[in-house]
């Protein structure tokens, strides 16, 4: 009879163990998922047109959980980018020194920190993305952080294969012309 108060202390204390080791593995940013089931939809003839406020496309939400990336927090705000924590994102202009926790009125592209490496990502032509992938050298890509006409692919660029970053006003936003010399792979 005494061994019963000990499983009654023990399985609960097991169950609560493995409910917070699963936790860590699933872990779901709920903010994110609001997010995304409260924002319009962008369909084909919305391609080019900077959705409304901070909305955030399915393919950039996709992106973040397969990285499992969690939002800048404001305390973060403001640090260095190689000070920050792995498994972040943020929002920042063509000099990545500090990301901001929100994209805000600003026409920012979204930088990703993960696996020890700072990423821009945003929206390209094909052309552009398959030069990228086809690891060419002297070759531009304009990005934006929406999707727009003739460029409506998501990809992603380490910062440190961008040898110049120039940030063009249009509209009432900006375009990200990326300049990549040579990607360190191809150096010998």
């Amino acid at each position: 009879m005494k061994r019963w108060y000990l499983y009654l202390i023990a399985v609960p204390l097991g169950l609560g163990a493995l409910v917070y080791l699963v936790g860590l593995n699933f872990s779901i940013n709920f903010a994110d998922i609001w997010s995304s089931y409260h924002q319009p939809k962008n369909g084909q003839r919305d391609v080019g047109k900077i959705p409304e406020g901070n909305a955030v496309s399915e393919e950039v939400l996709r992106l973040r959980h397969k990285h499992q990336l969690r939002p800048l927090t404001e305390r973060e705000e403001g640090t260095k980018i190689e000070d920050l924590p792995n498994g972040i994102y943020g929002f920042s202009m063509c000099r990545v020194v500090a990301v901001r926790a929100t994209r805000g009125n600003s026409f920012s592209l979204e930088i990703q920190k993960h696996d020890g490496i700072t990423f821009y990502v945003g929206y390209a032509s094909d052309e552009e993305i398959d030069q990228y992938l086809t690891r060419q050298k002297n070759f531009h890509i304009l990005a934006s952080p929406h999707p727009r006409k003739g460029a409506s692919s998501l990809f992603e660029i380490p910062v440190e294969f961008v040898s110049k970053c120039e940030e063009r006003p249009v509209g009432d936003g900006y375009l990200f012309d990326l300049f990549v010399t040579a990607i360190p792979e191809l150096q010998t």
